[in-house]
């Protein structure tokens, strides 16, 4: 499963590089005004007060900058500094090739110096203790910033949260493993910085969130797709299951999935093979390199290109094996997925939808074992092969893996497993956007794009669509003429999201009830649209089989 899962990230790749950056998403207009000045461990900040009365604090810094010396080491200590920081500008984010069309940043610029945070609080005074929330971004683990406007804070904020958004190292800034590495390493460890950046931020916000009227004890991480994934790593990393009380996921897991770590000894043959492409015969050389440079010599490796490892410290064994034994975060979790993750298209490529065709392609990925997965994804007629083969595309991609994550969660750790499935498809797209088509990821796609792939008109929810819903951010995002249907989609959505950051149950008032998954009952799904409510588990059959298959492909 990894091997085509991993050609199914790499087609977004493909797809992605010719996508529009919507302008609208990269201003950072201030109409605020300067806020009180907050005093951290190491200084004292000064943040904005929006026309919301939220306090912003943008572009604080978490750890040292990660620069010479420092370039592929475990987060440093971040250096006091003397009077009053400035802390109303997004710091740089970090080093990435534009490959994703629905990233807008507002970020200052692009650096290895990149491992700053951004605070949006409600909070009048430092004894309120609040909730928090803090959210990984998405990306592949190649892109990504705290500053997209579709992660921004103050929608959570009004709603009595203290929302934070993090930066972590990308690419093979935040994932090179090399012997070198892992020889001068004090936990003889290497690859796995960017997942440190991650626990390193939460450490900053256990130090230091009680400042801005967050409570420590009341954190939340979530985050979705790389960030989704990012969530259930730090749920099994010994090194910061103790840094919050509850986890939300979109649309991604570390376990059983193409992104999970590889062994350290894996690792580091990669890290030695693309040192010699660069002609670095030392680990001297390679940080000698400029960033540039590495950026570019590490694009032409694909997704992933340089896997998380099993280093013995962050992950002592895999996540899969740390979630079956139990030995996880123990912590309330939320998550799911969309209902259109992937296209047809990564089955069937340019070929027609037709029955034969989809026995075709199902049985030159799957060989002797095609029968049993024809049995779970059924065609009949031509018409059921678009939606099967979507689905089918949905499972491998990222649906599957979350599917195990939460299974796994709900066997082990005793505590409340919610899942979800976001099926409300977009609305069009404004008349300004003219002759573009939505692509893969919430991209933009004008037809005139040199390489443009156009893709099949979405049947649901795509790929992180769910975000803006989620944050309350729908208008930040210009594309799409929002509807009052999506505005109630998103209230439902936020609604539930808000409740569990709260009182780590989603639950509440004027919302149909979500309940919990319980052992030996047949699972209860909420299906977010805009009639919400739970439903039995339609679909267990299949990622049982799926889960079959896994373990024999081991």
């Amino acid at each position: 499963m990894r091997l085509l899962q991993k050609i199914c990230v790499l087609f977004f790749l493909s797809v992605q590089v010719s996508l529009l950056t919507v302008e609208a998403q990269n201003k950072n207009v201030s109409t605020s005004q300067a806020a009180s000045p907050v005093k951290t461990a190491n200084g004292l900040l000064a943040g904005t007060t929006e026309k919301s009365g939220i306090r912003a604090y943008k572009g604080i810094p978490f750890a040292a900058p990660p620069v010479g010396a420092l370039r592929w080491r475990e987060p440093q200590p971040v250096k006091n500094w003397q009077g009053v920081r400035q802390a109303t500008q997004f710091g740089p984010r970090a080093m990435q090739l534009p490959v994703f069309g629905d990233m807008g940043f507002r970020s200052n610029g692009m650096n290895e110096d990149c491992l700053y945070l951004n605070v949006w609080t409600p909070a009048k005074t430092a004894q309120e203790r609040l909730p928090v929330l803090v959210y990984f971004y998405g990306g592949g683990f190649v892109a990504g910033d705290g500053s997209e406007a579709r992660y921004d804070g103050e929608s959570m904020a009004k709603r009595g949260i203290v929302a934070i958004t993090i930066n972590y190292r990308l690419g093979v800034f935040g994932f090179l493993a090399h012997p070198e590495l892992t020889k001068e390493s004090p936990h003889k460890a290497s690859g796995n910085y960017g997942y440190l950046d991650q626990s390193a931020a939460l450490r900053w916000v256990k130090q230091n969130i009680a400042a801005f009227g967050g409570d420590p004890a009341k954190v939340t991480i979530a985050g979705e797709s790389a960030g989704s994934i990012s969530v259930s790593a730090q749920m099994a990393s010994p090194l910061s299951k103790n840094l919050f009380r509850a986890a939300i996921g979109e649309s991604g897991a570390t376990i059983n999935s193409s992104l999970e770590p590889i062994p350290l000894v894996e690792a580091e043959k990669i890290g030695t093979s693309f040192a010699a492409e660069l002609g670095a015969n030392s680990l001297a050389a390679l940080r000698a390199l400029p960033a540039q440079q590495l950026l570019e010599a590490a694009g032409k490796r694909g997704i992933p290109g340089f896997p998380a490892t099993i280093d013995g410290y962050f992950f002592p064994k895999s996540p899969t094996a740390i979630f079956a034994a139990g030995e996880q975060a123990k912590v309330p979790l939320l998550a799911g997925w969309n209902s259109e993750e992937m296209t047809y298209m990564f089955l069937l490529g340019r070929e027609n939808p037709t029955v034969e065709n989809y026995k075709k392609a199902v049985e030159k990925v799957y060989g002797s074992d095609a029968d049993e997965i024809l049995a779970v994804y059924k065609v009949k007629t031509d018409a059921d092969v678009v939606p099967v083969a979507t689905d089918l595309a949905s499972d491998r991609f990222l649906a599957y893996s979350t599917w195990k994550w939460l299974d796994l969660h709900a066997q082990t750790s005793g505590k409340p497993v919610y899942r979800y499935l976001f099926s409300r498809p977009r609305p069009a797209m404004v008349p300004e956007m003219g002759n573009a088509s939505a692509g893969l990821a919430g991209g933009v796609v004008k037809e005139n794009a040199p390489n443009a792939v156009k893709m099949p008109q979405a049947r649901g929810a795509v790929h992180a669509a769910e975000i803006e819903y989620a944050m309350g951010n729908l208008p930040y995002n210009k594309v799409y003429a929002w509807t009052p249907e999506d505005f109630k989609v998103s209230e439902t959505m936020q609604s539930y999201f808000a409740n569990f950051i709260k009182t780590n149950n989603p639950n509440g008032q004027r919302l149909p009830v979500w309940p919990a998954l319980s052992k030996g009952k047949p699972a209860q799904v909420m299906q977010l649209d805009v009639t919400s409510g739970a439903k039995a588990e339609e679909n267990g059959g299949r990622y049982q089989v799926l889960d079959k298959l896994h373990k024999k492909s081991k």
